[in-house]
């Protein structure tokens, strides 16, 4: 198996101010720091609202804390008269290093499909940050037993047109809907089989070295309790961690499952 980095990305969703965020980012740090967080064993992530974005820059790079941060969508725009709308080139100048797209409840409120997800990903590896795009199935595809031909689907639309090497770079979450914010979670073989699965089709579609690289979370339902035998599976490579993740000692313990 390649060496890749577990990635546990934080995703506050629309929640906490830039000064709440400030306390939370702070706690996470010295939380990590505390248990001599090693950043080659797990790398930890918060993917915050436009109006945090600043304030965390700002801590993360003043006292040099040991996270990474992003935000959680992107216009695919890259200026003009789209209010509301934040671009590409706005989110890197805040040195971000993550940009979440196609999330399912962007698909689901504002009609996001396979294709926009796929061009919000062209705009984002543009930008010189790293996509981190989102799959998954609805609960009758998985009562049907039909979560892998869907995924795979949705997974070649996503990808369509980018390189072996952006592919490479990139990290994909595959994150059952299901199991978002509803306490029930993918066992850990449901989350294997979708993301072996998921990194069967990169090999096809791009090669082995495009595949290996590639980081492959699970989002849905993530807690401390259950993140450890997620992780042992060979496919999963992070988790995408929803709730858990705005109470820093919790998002801490999952960040440092390794120790475990």
């Amino acid at each position: 198996m390649a060496n890749r980095v577990p990635l546990m990305a934080g995703n506050w969703k629309m929640n906490l101010n830039h000064v709440e965020a400030a306390g939370v980012v702070q706690k996470l740090a010295w939380s990590l720091k505390d248990a001599k967080h090693d950043a080659s064993q797990s790398e930890a992530a918060v993917m915050v609202p436009f109006t945090d974005l600043r304030t965390v820059q700002t801590l993360v790079e003043g006292d040099k804390l040991p996270l990474t941060y992003g935000a959680q969508d992107v216009s695919l725009h890259a200026s003009g008269a789209y209010t509301g709308e934040i671009s590409a080139d706005m989110l890197a100048k805040l040195s971000c290093a993550y940009v979440v797209v196609g999330h399912s409840e962007r698909r689901d409120y504002h009609g996001e499909t396979d294709e926009i997800i796929n061009e919000k990903a062209k705009v984002v590896l543009a930008g010189g940050m790293i996509p981190i795009v989102c799959v998954g199935e609805k609960l009758d595809i998985r009562k049907a037993g039909e979560q892998v031909p869907f995924v795979l689907a949705q997974v070649d639309k996503v990808l369509a047109d980018l390189s072996a090497e952006q592919v490479a770079s990139l990290v994909i979450a595959y994150e059952p809907v299901w199991a978002i914010g509803t306490g029930e979670v993918a066992t850990p073989d449901d989350a294997q089989e979708v993301c072996g699965a998921i990194r069967a089709r990169v090999a096809e579609l791009l090669g082995a070295e495009a595949s290996d690289a590639v980081r492959i979370q699970y989002g849905g339902s993530v807690k401390s309790g259950n993140v450890v035998e997620l992780m042992a599976k060979p496919d999963v490579d992070g988790a995408l961690v929803g709730g858990a993740s705005l109470d820093p000692e919790e998002f801490a313990k999952i960040v440092l499952f390794y120790q475990r």
